[in-house]
């Protein structure tokens, strides 16, 4: 039976997610030669090639996408594990974000289970929107945070990528003679200037018909029929629809729910959360 090294693991993350070996080395703090032994090493162990890299990129096989999901849980488990066993003596304070609509998931669940597992950690909790969460990180106001960002437009550690979908009511009518209606968040919005872009690209009319600041506010209007809002695919609520293609919405990608560390905070308590969030292998689909 094969047995998998937590450190290749790790190493094979980095590479993953930065599709670079000099990148992965800089994170992780080794030489470029250690990393390239890991990867070896962990495709002797799996009996597969894993990476595909020439004297520029670096691409992921589909065993190494198998890999990487595996990978997380398995680093994200063993942390948890050592967490469970020696978390008693994990205390201080985490100051931690999150997205209002990321909030509406499981999240608070996974923040529940941390709490029991390092019950002497304190536990602060700001909730905002991606970019502002973003920018307390940077200034070192926050330890951490759970946010949304395009794809190789942020950093941290990636939980997982989403498509970005345009979302209605189910009887939503819409007339090709009239622009668009929009729900949207106040600006600077992720979703907001991506929507609005692609709308504009695409040669789309549209208005604003309701702006607000926070989900619940998107949740009622979309509710209420007011317009169409844009949603990470697998955050959208189960009462609303996806906007059928007939409708001639442009594409809106795809968006990285990702987790952000100040590198300056506690690193094992931030360590510690981040294997309690990475431990569920599909922290926001579950409702």
């Amino acid at each position: 039976m094969a047995v998998y090294n937590a450190e290749h693991l790790r190493t094979f993350l980095a590479v993953s997610e930065s599709l670079s070996f000099t990148r992965a080395a800089a994170a992780l703090g080794i030489r470029q030669p250690t990393v390239s032994q890991h990867i070896r090493k962990l495709e002797e162990s799996v009996g597969r090639p894993l990476l595909v890299r020439d004297t520029r990129t670096v691409t992921l096989t589909e065993d190494g996408e198998a890999m990487a999901r595996f990978a997380r849980t398995i680093i994200a488990a063993h942390e948890q594990a050592v967490g469970y066993f020696t978390g008693s003596g994990l205390r201080g304070r985490l100051r931690f974000g999150v997205t209002d609509d990321l909030a509406l998931t499981p999240v608070p669940r996974i923040l529940r289970e941390f709490r029991r597992l390092y019950p002497q950690v304190v536990l602060e909790l700001t909730v905002s929107q991606s970019l502002t969460l973003q920018r307390r990180v940077e200034s070192g106001h926050l330890d951490a945070a759970f946010v949304k960002h395009a794809p190789g437009e942020g950093h941290g550690r990636l939980v997982r990528r989403e498509r970005l979908v345009w979302a209605a009511v189910p009887d939503a009518e819409f007339d090709p003679a009239r622009p668009v209606p929009l729900v949207v968040y106040h600006a600077p919005s992720t979703s907001r200037s991506r929507g609005v872009r692609a709308l504009e690209e695409a040669g789309v009319p549209y208005r604003i018909s309701c702006t607000v600041r926070g989900v619940n506010g998107v949740l009622a209007a979309a509710r209420a029929g007011l317009g169409v809002a844009i949603f990470a695919r697998g955050l959208m609520p189960a009462d609303l629809v996806e906007v059928p293609a007939a409708v001639g919405l442009p594409e809106l990608g795809e968006i990285d729910l990702a987790l952000l560390t100040n590198p300056h905070a506690a690193g094992d308590a931030v360590e510690a959360l981040a294997a309690t969030i990475l431990a569920r292998r599909d922290p926001i689909r579950e409702r």
